[in-house]
């Protein structure tokens, strides 16, 4: 309630000594009420500072929302994935070795088996070493009525031809592991695993299996060749090369090495940290892109299960 003000004695009264009447016993009232509520105040926190029951509460309060905020950082981290390496995959793993995994680990449900070419180093293939190792069989075998002497050392022609065969045998291992990527330098296992990335995300590969967004029961090899018929569309000539799945699947094969090498001897190398956020963004904002510009489709669906990208490479602030 307001405080109660006197009523003057004389109606007669001039306005000074009423007004100082009112002034004097207004502000007489004030400090008692502005003290009641700092002395209010003041045992309040004395109470929360020096209250064990109350500090226990308090300290209850704080531990439950801190495990709380925990839980939801994991669950937010856990859902997103990480947002560099992404989930493991065989694919994945066979950038460490730039050859291919099994058919049946490797291939999705829903897509054609690719990258049959076995390769090798020094820009070889496996099916040409095999046909060098038969054509030098051939020339090594000799023919029985060459006239030419042999070896002293071996008395009967069965075992000249067992040492033959040794030989041969010992030259086409020799020849397997010169040229066995294992033996090769991370530049050369570079080079082939970029190889890979364009026989199996190159749109002149995929078209062929995977199908359209607009017509689910048609390749899109079909539909762009209607396309391309109509003068829609100029054809591909040659291997696909420069779309944005070839792009990301190269991006993550570097962003793979390097990271590797960071965590391990590269730990305060400060340039390659930077190449390897230029490198994470440059991924993120192609991701994007096809994201939108396939909508979802069989494209966008392909690289995702094959690269093992979860949603933390393309959604949010990627700080490293």
């Amino acid at each position: 309630m307001p405080p109660r003000l006197p009523v003057p004695q004389c109606l007669r009264a001039d306005a000074t000594s009423y007004t100082c009447i009112y002034t004097r016993s207004f502000t007489s009232s004030v400090p008692s009420s502005v003290s009641a509520s700092a002395q209010a105040s003041k045992a309040a926190q004395h109470r929360r500072t020096h209250d064990p029951y109350a500090i226990a509460q308090a300290k209850a309060r704080k531990a439950a929302n801190l495990s709380r905020r925990t839980v939801l950082k994991e669950e937010r981290a856990a859902s997103l994935g990480n947002a560099v390496l992404g989930i493991e995959t065989p694919f994945l793993r066979s950038f460490d070795t730039a050859t291919r995994s099994t058919a049946s680990e490797d291939q999705p449900r829903h897509t054609a088996p690719t990258d049959s070419t076995q390769r090798r180093n020094f820009f070889l293939t496996q099916q040409e070493i095999d046909a060098e190792i038969k054509h030098s069989e051939k020339l090594f075998t000799l023919h029985p009525d060459d006239p030419r002497d042999y070896d002293n050392d071996y008395t009967t022609e069965s075992q000249q031809q067992q040492q033959r065969e040794e030989d041969q045998a010992t030259a086409s291992e020799a020849l397997k592991r010169i040229s066995s990527l294992t033996l090769g330098s991370s530049e050369d296992r570079r080079r082939v695993n970029i190889q890979r990335c364009i026989s199996t995300f190159g749109r002149h590969a995929t078209d062929n299996h995977l199908t359209s967004v607009s017509r689910p029961d048609a390749p899109i090899a079909k539909v762009e060749e209607e396309k391309a018929d109509q003068g829609w569309v100029i054809p591909r000539v040659g291997p696909d090369t420069g779309s944005s799945e070839v792009q990301i699947a190269i991006l993550t094969a570097k962003i793979r090495t390097l990271s590797e090498f960071l965590q391990g001897r590269g730990r305060m190398d400060k340039v390659n940290k930077r190449n390897l956020r230029l490198l994470v963004h440059r991924r993120q904002k192609l991701l994007r892109y096809l994201q939108r510009s396939d909508k979802g489709g069989s494209r966008w669906q392909h690289c995702i299960e094959m690269l093992g990208l979860t949603e933390g490479t393309w959604k949010g602030e990627i700080s490293l």
